[in-house]
C-alpha cells in the first residue's frame, strides 16, 4: 500500500489485456511493415506515422509561424499582394537563401500558398493573422514560454503549483506575488496588454452565446484594462459596466474609457478580488479567463465573494478555455495544463469541475452555453440562489 492507502496495483479490467494486445501490435516492427505494406491499412500508418513527426517537430513549425509573424509577412502580402522571392528579399531583413527556406517551410505548413509565376501569396492559416493583433501577440508571447519548456523534467521537478520561477511566471508576477494589489505600473503593462490584445475573441464569443442585453449593471471580476468592459458597453448602449481588478489595472481600464468615450458608462475599481468583498449592485457579474489562474481555494472564496454580491437570482458568466472543449481535447490538459505549471497557479477545468464549484458556492442552474469556437473560450452562467447566501461553502 501506499502512504495514501492505496493499490500500487488496482485490479485488471478486461479491456487492460486488449489494450496491452493493442499497444503491442503498433510497438512490433513486423506489424508496421504489414500495414505499410497492405492498402487498405496503409493510410492508417501513414496518418499516425504524421502525427507523431508533429509532434516531434511542433516546435520548429512555431517558430517558423513566429518568424514570419516578426517579419510582418503576412501584412505585407495582405497590403501589397502575391510576391516573388527576389521582391521579397529585397524589402525584407533576410538573405534571399534563408528567406527561401521560410518561404518553403510556410508552404508545407499551409501558413502561405505558392502562386503562379513563382509568387507567393497567403495561406488558409496565414490569412486569418492579417490584422489580428491580439494573435500575433499571443505568438510573440509565447517565446517565454519556450524558455522555460527547454528541460521540461525542470520545469515539473518544481515545487506543485510554483512553477520553476521562469520567464512566465514573471510575466504573470500576480499569480505569485505576495500582495498582488502593491504591483506597480510597470508590473502590470505587459501582461494587461497581452490579455486586452486577445479580449475581442471572448467578447465576440460571450455575445453570441449569451443574451447580455438583458442585465442593466455588469461588474467584470478581474476585467484587466478593460477591454471587454469596452466590447461589452459598445454591443450593448444601456449596459453599464464596472471593472474590478488591480489597483494599478483598474487606472489603465479609467484611461481606455476615457480614451474610448465611455467613461459616462463604465468605471473601474482597483482591489483584490482574493481577499475582501466585491463590489454590489450589479445584476451580473462576469469572470472571464480568471477561475483557470487559481487553484479550487481560491476559486472557491473568490465565487463565494460574487455570490454575496450578487442579488438573488443574479447571473455569474465564467467564461474560459475549458479542459473538455469540443473539438480541441488537448488544449485543456497538454497545453493549459504545462502552460499554468510554468505560470506558477491555476488549472484547466473541465465543466462538471466548474459546476461543482459553482454549486459548492451558493450557485444553481449551472447551464453550459455553447459557443461557436470552444477552442477560444467556452461559457458558464449560473443564478445566485438567494435561500444559500447564509451558507456558503468557502472552504
Amino acid at each position: 500500500m501506499t502512504p495514501e492507502g492505496l493499490a500500487v496495483h488496482a485490479p485488471l479490467h478486461w479491456s487492460d489485456a486488449w489494450l496491452a494486445w493493442r499497444d503491442r501490435l503498433l510497438a512490433s516492427p513486423r506489424f508496421r511493415r504489414w500495414a505499410e505494406g497492405f492498402a487498405p491499412a496503409r493510410w492508417i500508418a501513414r496518418r499516425r506515422a504524421g502525427q507523431l513527426f508533429d509532434l516531434l517537430a511542433g516546435f520548429v513549425y512555431s517558430q517558423v509561424l513566429l518568424a514570419c509573424v516578426r517579419l510582418g509577412l503576412f501584412e505585407r502580402l495582405a497590403r501589397d499582394g502575391p510576391q516573388s522571392l527576389a521582391a521579397l528579399a529585397a524589402v525584407l531583413p533576410l538573405p534571399e537563401p534563408a528567406l527561401d527556406r521560410l518561404l518553403q517551410a510556410a508552404c508545407a505548413l499551409r501558413l502561405l500558398e505558392r502562386r503562379r509565376h513563382a509568387r507567393y501569396g497567403l495561406g488558409p492559416l496565414g490569412a486569418p493573422l492579417v490584422g489580428n493583433a491580439g494573435l500575433a501577440a499571443m505568438v510573440e508571447h509565447h517565446e517565454a514560454l519556450y524558455r522555460d519548456l527547454v528541460d521540461p523534467l525542470a520545469l515539473l521537478r518544481a515545487a506543485p503549483g510554483q512553477g520553476a520561477g521562469g520567464a512566465l511566471s514573471d510575466f504573470w508576477p500576480y499569480a505569485r506575488a505576495a500582495d498582488p494589489a502593491r504591483l506597480d505600473a510597470a508590473q502590470v503593462a505587459p501582461y494587461s496588454q497581452l490579455m486586452a490584445s486577445s479580449v475581442p475573441w471572448v467578447a465576440e464569443q460571450l455575445l453570441q452565446a449569451y443574451p447580455v442585453h438583458r442585465h442593466r449593471r455588469l461588474l467584470d471580476v478581474g476585467g484587466g484594462e478593460g477591454a471587454l468592459a469596452a466590447c461589452l458597453a459598445h454591443a450593448v448602449p444601456r449596459l453599464q459596466v464596472q471593472v474590478f481588478d488591480l489597483p494599478e489595472v483598474a487606472r489603465r481600464a479609467e484611461a481606455r474609457f476615457a480614451r474610448e468615450g465611455l467613461a459616462d458608462r463604465c468605471s473601474a475599481t482597483g482591489g483584490d478580488f482574493l481577499r475582501g468583498e466585491l463590489p454590489r449592485g450589479f445584476d451580473a457579474i462576469s469572470l472571464v479567463r480568471v477561475l483557470h489562474d487559481h487553484d479550487d481555494a481560491a476559486v472557491l472564496r473568490l465565487l463565494g465573494a460574487v455570490h454575496a454580491a450578487l442579488p438573488p437570482g443574479g447571473r455569474v458568466l465564467v467564461a474560459e478555455p475549458l479542459a473538455d472543449a469540443p473539438g480541441a481535447p488537448a488544449i485543456g490538459a497538454a497545453y493549459f495544463g504545462v502552460y499554468l505549471w510554468a505560470m506558477g497557479s491555476g488549472r484547466a477545468r473541465t465543466v462538471a469541475q466548474l459546476r461543482d464549484l459553482l454549486q459548492r458556492s451558493g450557485f444553481v442552474d449551472v447551464q453550459a452555453r455553447p459557443t461557436a469556437m470552444p477552442l477560444h473560450s467556452g461559457l458558464l452562467v449560473a443564478t445566485a440562489d438567494g435561500l444559500a447566501k447564509s451558507s456558503v461553502n468557502l472552504s
